[in-house]
C-alpha cells in the first residue's frame, strides 16, 4: 500500500515536497516512481529511482526542478518540486514498479499506486 501526501496550493516560483509512505518490506526491492495527471490530459512520467537509489530519470519538462529520493529504511519516497510553474498542476501519484535494477518511464510497468496528492501552482 502506498499513501501519498504533501501536496497543496503554491505560487509559481515555490516548492513543495511529496512524500509517500509504503507499507511492506518489499519497498527496498522495487523501482519507485511519481506520475502526474493534469485535468483532461492522461496521466505521465514524472521521475523514477532504482531500488538502491543510485539511479534517477525524469520528465524533461521538470529536470533541474524537481529531484526524487527515498530512504528504505523509512519505507519512504520523496519528490522535491522547487521552482514551481503553472503547468505542474496535477494530481501526483506514487507507483511501485518492478525488482528489476533497471529505471522505466512506462506507466504500465508500475502495478501498485497510491491515492494520489493534489499540487496546485497559481501565478
Amino acid at each position: 500500500q502506498l499513501q501519498a501526501s504533501g501536496g497543496g496550493l503554491v505560487q509559481a516560483g515555490g516548492s513543495l515536497r511529496l512524500s509517500c509512505a509504503a507499507s511492506g518490506r518489499t519497498f527496498s526491492n522495487v523501482l519507485m516512481g511519481w506520475f502526474r495527471q493534469a485535468p483532461g490530459k492522461e496521466r505521465e512520467f514524472v521521475s523514477a529511482i532504482t531500488r538502491t537509489g543510485i539511479s534517477t530519470n525524469y520528465a524533461d519538462s521538470v529536470k533541474g526542478r524537481f529531484t526524487i529520493s527515498r530512504d528504505n529504511a523509512k519505507l519512504t519516497l520523496y519528490l522535491q518540486m522547487n521552482d514551481l510553474k503553472p503547468e505542474d498542476t496535477a494530481i501526483y501519484y506514487c507507483a511501485a514498479g518492478p525488482s528489476s535494477p533497471w529505471l522505466s518511464s512506462t506507466v504500465t510497468d508500475f502495478n501498485l499506486w497510491g491515492q494520489g496528492t493534489l499540487v496546485t501552482v497559481f501565478s
